[in-house]
């Protein structure tokens, strides 16, 4: 699967030039490997032109690329052609169409942004057996994060993550007694408008 057209035709070349001269191949032999040798040039040609085609249909539209070192994404720009490879222009990158993983839509691409950037929140936070006070407000933030996603956003957001944010907010709860205080506060705020009103 690895050989082209001119590695097939080197191949055939080489066969006319080393054949034995007492018994040369037959005529047909070589018209059925030109046969073949055709088809082969019309496949690669065709796989070329719809590879060019796919390319530039995707100027302008979101994609996902996973390259070597790491995924990158965003709207390509433009297409460029170098010595027969196609890249795509993403963000400040050029990347080989080779890397193309997806391809999205707007909405598609805006919820795929947004659960990275919850994600990304999520693994800077500590786990629950080391979390602190201090670390309230960046819990709070990932929660303000995750609630301004709308449900098909929402659904991009891996439960192993979701299930962190759960239990780093019951944590400090713990921590900070903000359950129980509220409570108590609540039940003597009741007591103090009952002696207001009955006296």
């Amino acid at each position: 699967s690895g050989l082209g057209k001119e590695a097939f035709l080197q191949l055939l070349v080489a066969q006319m030039q080393y054949q034995d001269p007492l018994e040369p191949m037959d005529n047909t032999e070589y018209v059925a490997q030109l046969a073949t040798f055709s088809q082969l040039e019309a496949i690669q040609n065709m796989t070329d032109r719809v590879s060019y085609s796919m390319a530039n249909d995707l100027v302008g539209k979101y994609v996902i690329l996973n390259t070597a070192t790491g995924n990158a994404s965003g709207k390509v720009d433009y297409v460029m052609y170098e010595n027969g490879d196609i890249y795509l222009a993403v963000g400040d990158g050029l990347y080989s169409l080779d890397d193309l993983d997806t391809v999205a839509d707007s909405a598609y691409f805006e919820a795929f942004q947004m659960a990275s950037v919850f994600s990304d929140m999520i693994a800077k936070l500590p786990p629950v057996s080391k979390v602190t006070k201090a670390d309230a407000s960046a819990i709070e933030n990932a929660r303000k994060v995750y609630d301004a996603m709308n449900s098909y956003q929402q659904g991009f957001v891996s439960k192993e993550d979701l299930d962190k944010l759960v239990a780093l907010e019951n944590k400090i709860k713990e921590l900070t007694g903000t359950e129980g205080g509220s409570g108590e506060e609540d039940s003597s705020d009741k007591e103090e408008d009952s002696e207001v009103t009955d006296g």
